[in-house]
């Protein structure tokens, strides 16, 4: 190539570059407005506009969580003066100097230009203070948002509560939540946490060198609105649950009742309760502390994770199953003597009975009687093995959600306790064991534990003859009121509608003749229950009621838990009695009963 090819070259791509700059000057600074954004950030703020999360209502209504607005204090390090006169700051907020100085330290190592949040949930009022002085202060500016408020005071196991998100979910978010915002930590606020998040805004803002705002950036062409989240419609009715929160007093245990034709929740009561306000705000670490070191337990959830022996509300089910099997009908009689004796052992009954008909064996709560029938299904099954006879027992024992979750919405449910063949095989050797080797689940003893949640919902299938909807706590969601997917299918549990006649018959006079009827009738309902007593290693019994009313279109399935308290009739079936009257009846009429139940103290 001669010397000018070369020169020509040369200047043929130095023309090139010169060009390619040109252009690109042309398009920053005529096309595009993005470099007069970035040469203007110390007069634009983009302010982020926070959605309000969705207002929960009960189901005849009443709101029982809504929002209150708050201000978080941000701040930009690189804007802060240094002249700044921070004695007057402090005091402003009512702040140590060693705090400030922590703070901002803090904030300089996540960004000297990006905002970082300087103190978060500062109130209306003491924000009203503060607001008129802010402008003295450059770097610091306030965002508003919202914060949880429970009107009703109740319903804390229910509805959870929300917290600041960490590290772990903003990478599990994918980007969409950033540090500063607040996500549902527990219960409704955590499973519904998608629908009542609502979706975040963006503002941008001019302002001046006294940091107050003068305007909004290009009229607000770039701003974004916030979507509130979505509203909730809780199964729950606020009036019982409070009504049974206020009759726990003082005691331990639970109440879970349920409308037996749609699965819905209508009480979901854990004891001790606490108010969920005191985990709202800038107190929320200090009061969770409090609860968390609680003897008494408040924050743990009873109704979803206690599991305690079933005892004799096992019976009910152990009759259905026994029915459905083929091998007991409603003549068969088995004795009694007062005692089931294998050996040396003896599995005693409370009295010393005739051979009891399967009703009776319910109505009059025959411990041998379910020893018999037990031993029957699981040795006595056609020509199965003893392993195989259990195994079907078990099978429909899980369909009545006996060792099996339920499927309710809200997180951490434990399944309950009902061991396998393969657990036996471990424990006896396979092929070893038989019925009498483990005859205590015969009676709800033994290696068998269920939650009251679970107990309510085998109420529920009992009143419905059968079936059930999963037991849930939400009834609709949005303003199109969607039925929470999955809660509206139904699950059947094999056992023909006709077997559950003398059931219902027997547990109609546990209530009426039997060992329920001095506090748990009603005149005007017909109840269906049955008592029991859960036993405890660490202390006297804990009582259980569990019932459906009225007999015919059942509203209303309950089980009722009072740990420590002895015997079911006693404190269980009274709670359980009172609940129906209010539910059913609007009010309860009984002054002396609730007078009895408020005042009585059980720990």
């Amino acid at each position: 190539m001669k010397q000018s090819g070369r020169i020509q070259l040369v200047i043929g791509i130095i023309l090139g570059i010169f060009v390619i700059f040109l252009g690109r000057l042309f398009y920053i600074q005529v096309v595009t407005d993005s470099y007069s954004l970035w040469a203007a950030q110390n007069a634009i703020r983009q302010v982020t506009v926070y959605p309000a999360r969705g207002v929960i209502y009960d189901r005849n209504g009443e709101r029982v969580v809504v929002n209150r607005p708050i201000y978080d204090l941000m701040l930009i390090p690189i804007q802060v003066s240094a002249k700044m006169d921070t004695a007057s700051f402090c005091a402003l907020l009512q702040m140590e100097k060693s705090v400030f100085i922590e703070r901002v330290q803090k904030a300089r190592k996540f960004s000297k230009f990006k905002p970082s949040l300087f103190q978060a949930q500062i109130s209306v009022e003491d924000f009203a203070a503060i607001q008129e002085r802010l402008h003295e202060f450059p770097g610091f500016y306030a965002e508003s948002r919202t914060v949880r408020y429970y009107p009703m005071g109740g319903a804390a196991h229910v509805l959870g509560y929300i917290g600041e998100v960490n590290n772990e979910k903003i990478k599990a978010s994918e980007g969409y939540y950033q540090m500063g915002d607040y996500i549902g930590i527990a219960g409704i606020e955590l499973s519904y946490e998608t629908a009542l998040r609502g979706k975040r805004g963006v503002k941008y803002q001019y302002v001046d060198v006294h940091n107050r705002i003068v305007g909004s950036y290009k009229e607000g062409a770039f701003d974004s609105v916030a979507v509130s989240g979505e509203s909730l419609e809780l199964s729950i009715d606020i009036q019982l649950q409070q009504y049974v929160e206020r009759l726990f007093a003082n005691k331990k245990g639970s109440a879970v009742a349920i409308e037996p034709s749609t699965g819905e929740i209508l009480a979901f009561v854990s004891a001790p309760n606490y108010d969920p306000n005191l985990l709202v705000g800038s107190v929320r670490g200090k009061n969770y502390r409090i609860l968390a070191n609680d003897s008494l337990k408040p924050l743990f959830n009873r109704p979803l994770q206690a599991q305690y022996p079933p005892g004799s509300i096992f019976k009910p089910i152990q009759a259905l199953i026994g029915q459905e099997l083929g091998l007991l009908k409603p003549t068969t009689r088995f004795p009694c003597g007062g005692g089931y004796r294998m050996g040396s052992h003896t599995v005693k009954c409370t009295h010393v009975h005739t051979a009891l008909n399967l009703e009776e064996s319910i109505q009059f709560s025959c411990n041998p009687y379910y020893c018999f029938a037990f031993k029957t299904m699981v040795d006595h099954n056609g020509n199965l093995k003893p392993s195989e006879g259990y195994d079907i027992w078990r099978t429909f024992m899980n369909r009545f959600t006996v060792g099996t979750k339920t499927g309710i919405d809200i997180p951490n449910e434990v399944k309950g306790i009902l061991p396998s063949v393969a657990y036996y095989d471990k424990v006896h050797g396979s092929n070893r064991w038989r019925a009498n080797s483990i005859i205590s689940l015969s009676i709800g003893q033994g290696e068998v534990a269920m939650t009251p949640l679970q107990m309510a919902n085998t109420m529920a299938i009992i009143a419905n003859k059968g079936w059930y909807y999963p037991p849930h706590l939400v009834k609709s969601v949005g303003d199109e009121k969607r039925i929470p997917e999955g809660y509206n299918v139904k699950t059947e549990m094999g056992i023909q509608e006709a077997y559950f006649d003398v059931v219902m018959e027997a547990m109609q006079k546990v209530v009426d003749q039997g060992t329920a009827r001095a506090y748990g009738k009603l005149d005007s309902i017909t109840i269906c229950g049955k008592t029991g007593t859960a036993q405890n290693p660490h202390g006297k019994d804990h009582a259980v009621f569990v019932c459906f009313a009225p007999r015919e279109n059942p509203k209303i399935a309950i089980a009722v838990m009072v740990e420590n308290a002895g015997f079911g009739g006693v404190w269980a079936a009274p709670i359980a009695s009172l609940m129906i009257e209010k539910y059913l009846l609007g009010g309860t009429k009984r002054p002396e009963l609730e007078k009895r139940i408020l005042e009585a103290k059980i720990r």
